[in-house]
């Protein structure tokens, strides 16, 4: 008896492994989704953000107004997309800093402080929530929402 109690950890953790190895490849997976909007987004690649949205995904975020008050913005990924293609600023570049990645069976959320320059020029910083799902094997953006900043950011210099 006191044998078969000592096997039942033993057997927990060897049947854990695959599971263990396929949230890390699961986790890889979604920040590498999000890694490639940031690509998308910098490159003015249409194809590769759509690919990337589920359809009918929104993007949304509270932003100051010049006189201080608050606005909620909501934009569907189609809206989002046209408007960084036709954009005529610098590169758009967004980089996030210690992703704390959270999965349950096929729910993913992305939870980063970023960062945001157009070329080499700071922007703004924040944090981004990401909600993707799993979709025929590959993680696709559902939502994302973020904060919106441009005084009070690390430095954490240019790109």
């Amino acid at each position: 008896m006191r044998a078969a109690l000592l096997l039942v950890p033993v057997l927990a953790l060897a049947l854990a492994r695959p599971a263990v190895a396929q949230r890390s490849a699961d986790e890889a997976a979604v920040l590498a989704t999000v890694q490639d909007l940031f690509r998308g987004m910098k490159t003015k690649d249409t194809a590769l953000m759509r690919s990337i949205f589920e359809p009918g995904a929104r993007l949304t975020g509270m932003r100051t107004r010049a006189d201080g008050s608050q606005v909620l913005q909501v934009i569907s990924a189609d809206q989002f997309i046209q408007f960084v293609a036709k954009d005529q600023r610098a590169d758009w570049t967004e980089r996030a800093f210690d992703p704390e990645v959270r999965i349950e069976g096929t729910l993913a959320q992305v939870w980063a402080a970023y960062d945001f320059h157009f070329g080499t020029t700071f922007s703004h910083c924040g944090v981004d929530a990401v909600q993707l799902l799993k979709r025929n094997g590959r993680w696709v953006i559902v939502a994302i929402a973020d904060t919106f900043q441009r005084e009070g950011c690390p430095d954490r210099g240019s790109p």
